[in-house]
């Protein structure tokens, strides 16, 4: 009986991990594209400082982080110091507002589609730098992903959803998310290293030293010169409160959805995370044709569906690949 009420306890509480996430993020996208395409007040205007967002979010993330670790680390103090994440502080400052800069130039799905295309570069990088030979079926995955991100940017875009952007580019926006790609690549190997060496870092320690560079380094480049863009995104925000509640929910829905990513890691695994927020991405897309009139295509849904089979597979050998090492451990 109690084993029952166990098992019954964990499936609810990742039925609460599952509607935290997607409610947080699929909220946060909605938010997002509407800061960056939207028309605010009489006159009218987009709000064309976009890497404020960052900014805020940082900021936000930052003292929630704090608060959290105030309240509910018992940490030893023997984890990795924020001094530690200054490296990854600075790809994790520029590859996010790439990210949404991309914004300006491609539609929130075609952003959401390459950022998802994130094992391509890896595979490359692996292969080409350090000569790891990856299976067959890892290749499948990869030519999926690349191909169904490669139908979408080259598909006809609905001339509605050319008309929402501040300014059309593809070329470049797809560039921007890539390099968004590659600098997260960095930041996560640096992250890893760091966790390597001090093992006993906490998740909230990460989000705090990430948070707190993060904040330090878009400080400077906001407001470190008088033709710096942050003020006049303060003064946006102050003639348009509409654009500041939802910058501000915005980052809400960051840091709420970090707190269910931190619970889901830490309860259920890694992997369970990843098919969680995979399976988001998709529904997020869903969403945003649905709620912000970005109209695609047959052909550009087939590419999602190409993509997300391909990160389906993925999952799906991860977990194969977890359930040998489980059987291995118990016969050993």
């Amino acid at each position: 009986m109690e084993a029952q009420v166990s098992g019954l306890r964990r499936v609810l509480l990742l039925i609460f991990c599952v509607a935290g996430i997607w409610t947080a993020y699929i909220s946060q996208g909605v938010l997002q594209e509407n800061v960056s395409t939207k028309r605010f007040g009489p006159d009218k205007k987009r709000f064309e400082h976009l890497s404020f967002l960052n900014l805020a979010q940082n900021v936000v993330c930052l003292a929630w982080s704090y608060m959290m670790l105030k309240i509910w680390s018992r940490s030893s103090g023997e984890g990795a110091q924020w001094w530690s994440f200054w490296s990854a502080g600075i790809t994790n400052t520029i590859g996010p507002a790439m990210g949404i800069e991309a914004l300006k130039y491609i539609s929130y799905p075609a952003q959401v589609l390459a950022k998802s295309s994130k094992m391509i570069p890896v595979m490359l990088m692996g292969s080409l730098v350090y000569g790891i030979r990856y299976t067959f079926s890892e290749y499948i995955c990869t030519l999926l992903v690349a191909g169904g991100v490669s139908v979408f940017a080259l598909s006809k875009t609905s001339s509605k959803t050319i008309s929402k952007l501040a300014r059309p580019n593809a070329p470049l926006g797809y560039l921007l998310c890539f390099l968004n790609l590659a600098f997260d690549g960095f930041t996560n190997a640096t992250q890893d290293s760091i966790t390597t060496r001090f093992p006993k870092t906490t998740a909230w320690d990460i989000m705090l030293g990430m948070n707190l560079w993060g904040t330090i380094y878009n400080m400077i480049y906001m407001f470190g010169w008088p033709q710096a863009s942050g003020y006049e995104a303060i003064e946006f925000c102050k003639r348009h409160p509409e654009a500041a509640w939802d910058i501000l929910f915005y980052c809400l829905c960051g840091a709420i959805g970090q707190n269910f990513i931190f619970l889901t890691i830490s309860r259920f695994g890694s992997l369970t995370n990843t098919t969680i927020t995979t399976t988001r991405k998709f529904v997020s897309i869903v969403v945003s044709s649905l709620l912000s009139g970005n109209p695609l295509s047959l052909i550009q849904w087939g590419s999602v569906v190409m993509v997300f089979s391909g990160l389906s597979y993925q999952i799906y050998l991860k977990w194969q690949k977890l359930q040998r090492l489980q059987k291995k451990r118990k016969t050993t």
